[in-house]
């Protein structure tokens, strides 16, 4: 099965690691230096031109990528809740 996470994207759900608010973890100071090692090595992918409202962590091939969304985890974890 597949989450539909924003824009044209979608992501299998075996593959999600996490699924996580972007205003209440990148409060906390480890949330914002794995943003920060993720996005230097090039790790994030962003989905649309909107502010994002989330991030969805995935593992795919061995790899761990991190979507910036611009759904909010509500709808994601209904939307993936609903499949």
């Amino acid at each position: 099965m597949y989450l539909h996470i924003g824009g044209d994207m979608s992501v299998s759900l075996k593959e999600i690691i996490g699924i996580f608010d972007i205003d209440n973890t990148t409060r906390s100071r480890e949330t914002r230096n794995f943003l920060k090692i993720a996005e230097v090595k090039k790790m994030i992918i962003t989905i649309s031109n909107e502010i994002p409202k989330s991030f969805v962590v995935v593992n795919k091939n061995k790899r761990v990528i991190v979507y910036l969304s611009p759904i909010s985890t509500s709808t994601l974890l209904k939307r993936g809740s609903e499949l």
